[in-house]
């Protein structure tokens, strides 16, 4: 907790303000029971009987109520401006990290549970700025001085209200430990409730082609049900807890009033300085009746700081030197030295890489699933670093370059495209957001996908739904090769599978990527036969090592594996597929 209060540092004038309106609003509450001890005793005492003097006492108490209005106005605004804009901070130190953070966190995050803690958890920090951390100064302040003025005016009354204050103090402290870790379970439970929801939104045409309803209802009924049950579980403690509070509030009242009674009969109270006792001890009600709402904020921020820390301290694997230097002229000439990688130290994805591609050469990777071929190449973008070896780019080491100028010199094309739910143009212009109308549309031509969208009524202007979904495969994969193509990338990354397309859109595709290529050093991960025989490099991978390497006419005489992957799959597509797409199509 005490680490959230570094988000009000850059708040400290009009956290001061906010604080001395709260010494203000604070006064003017304690100046009033002396007022209206003033008057009882005034218009009790008939010796000291005066009218005028009752008005203005009159006017002193309406006085009083407006400025104490005015402080407490301020110190609310103020209290909630703080509160909002270190909310507003905290989100924005939460998004700022997780886009820091590398691949290997990204990996293991779910992201219901992450959204929980950027939306419900930071909300709950809010809360506490505003209605429990100032709330409570002021409920300090407040019980401090009241507690003083009623030992001044009668200490035998002020000891015996006194004494109910450590056994109110004990449950208040009880129940926040019993909350606590209650509300620690509902923060993870919403986090999980979340995940189950963003996992089934996000998969409905499988849940509706599968007719799982029944399975995703019960699961999500599961997680509901376990929130429910904490959520009344803390609901019931403070049920228990806000009775109790007032009861005991309610026996000091009594006390007082019966002994109160007793030194007025005996003359050694007056029924004014009663009076006035017994607000201020209504004042201390008042924070007593509200300790059980800040004992409830209190425990959910404490919950929720831990969340939120957990994300903010998380350690990225992938760390940026200092000094870093920028990649410049880049010509693409990579080497991967000995290079070495696992998730964790007990099992190893790659042992013993060996690159070396000149500029503007094409990498082919082959190998079964699970060999290591998309580990390969998301080290070179230093998703994630080598355990083992070096990689560099024209004899730079990747460890020593910034990482915005590394990523602007690789370009990727995945076979699961993302596209934001914007226009196409900016979907394209994403990688390059400063590109004119004329580049845009001068890399869309070059992925043959212009033609298509200039086709659609909004033309380059059409929005796309969410990920892209009102697009097709082939086209998502072409308005993709554009905006990597507008770019212009030196280091090329594809994943060549187009086995879901037609042939048209798979020739349309094959063109696009030759165009791409062009130039370029390209890792390719093969999966078409046509990449596999222009690569000047093909290097075949199995269990994370490199079993063979070598151009397609040199290893295809060869027993091997590349031998058995050609006859089993690759061999198979041209037998398919030869006679619809010619070579000279596919860029070879």
């Amino acid at each position: 907790m005490l680490r959230l209060l570094r988000f009000l540092a850059p708040y400290r004038v009009r956290l001061l303000a906010a604080v001395g309106s709260l010494l203000g609003s604070g006064a003017f509450v304690l100046l009033t029971p002396q007022l209206i001890r003033w008057a009882i005793n005034i218009g009790v005492d008939t010796r000291q009987h005066d009218r005028r003097l009752l008005v203005v006492v009159a006017l002193l108490i309406v006085a009083s109520a407006l400025l104490r209005g005015f402080f407490a106005f301020w110190q609310q605004y103020l209290g909630e401006w703080i509160a909002q804009r270190v909310a507003y901070d905290l989100r924005n130190e939460i998004y700022e990290r997780l886009q820091r953070l590398s691949f290997a966190y990204h990996d293991r995050a779910q992201v219901g549970e992450i959204m929980s803690r950027v939306t419900q958890d930071v909300e709950s920090i809010r809360m506490y700025v505003s209605m429990g951390l100032l709330r409570l100064a002021y409920v300090l302040v407040l019980v401090f001085v009241a507690l003083v003025l009623m030992a001044l005016s009668n200490l035998r009354l002020a000891l015996v209200a006194w004494g109910f204050l450590p056994v109110i103090g004990t449950v208040g402290i009880v129940a926040a430990s019993r909350l606590r870790p209650v509300w620690l379970r509902i923060q993870q439970e919403q986090g999980r409730l979340g995940t189950v929801l963003q996992e089934n939104l996000s998969g409905m045409r499988v849940v509706k082609a599968f007719a799982r309803h029944d399975l995703e209802l019960r699961k999500f009924e599961r997680e509901a049900r376990a929130l429910f049950d904490d959520s009344y579980r803390s609901t019931r403690v403070m049920a228990l807890l806000s009775p109790a509070m007032t009861g005991l509030g309610a026996l000091a009242i009594v006390a007082t009033v019966w002994l109160g009674a007793h030194d007025i009969a005996a003359g050694r109270l007056t029924a004014g300085d009663l009076s006035a006792f017994l607000i201020y001890l209504a004042i201390l009600q008042m924070p007593v009746r509200t300790l059980g709402f800040m004992v409830n904020i209190s425990a959910r921020a404490h919950s929720s700081g831990r969340r939120i820390y957990e994300i903010l301290d998380a350690e990225c694997a992938v760390r940026e030197k200092p000094g870093a230097i920028e990649l410049r002229e880049v010509r693409g000439h990579v080497r991967f030295e000995n290079v070495s990688f696992g998730y964790d130290l007990l099992s190893p994805v790659l042992k013993g890489i060996e690159v070396d591609a000149p500029p503007g050469s094409v990498v082919a990777l082959l190998g079964p699933s699970g060999s290591g071929k998309s580990t390969v190449v998301n080290l070179l973008p230093r998703f994630y670093d080598p355990t083992g070896g070096r990689i560099t780019v024209d004899g730079v080491d990747l460890r020593d370059v910034t990482l915005r100028s590394l990523r602007e010199t690789v370009g990727i094309v995945h076979q699961d495209v993302f596209l934001f739910m914007d226009t196409i143009r900016e979907n394209i212009r994403y990688g390059k957001p400063d590109a004119s109308n004329e580049e845009v549309e001068a890399a869309a031509r070059t992925a043959r996908i212009h033609d298509f969208i200039a086709g659609l009524p909004d033309g380059y202007d059409t929005w796309v739904g969410e990920r892209g979904v009102t697009l097709s495969g082939g086209q998502k994969q072409r308005v993709s090769i554009a905006r990597t193509l507008l770019r212009d990338p030196r280091i090329l990354i594809l994943d060549d599978s187009t086995s879901s397309v037609d042939m048209e859109t798979e020739h349309l595709i094959q063109q696009a990527l030759a165009e791409l290529m062009r130039g370029r050093t390209t890792f390719v991960i093969a999966l078409r036969l046509r990449t596999v025989r222009r690569a000047d490099q093909i290097l075949v991978l199995d269990r994370g090592r490199i079993v063979q390497r070598g151009t397609h006419g040199e290893l295809l005489p060869h027993p091997g594996l590349y031998r058995q992957i050609y006859e089993l799959e690759l061999g198979d597509q041209s037998e398919r597929r030869g006679a619809a797409l010619p070579e000279t199509a596919a860029g070879g």
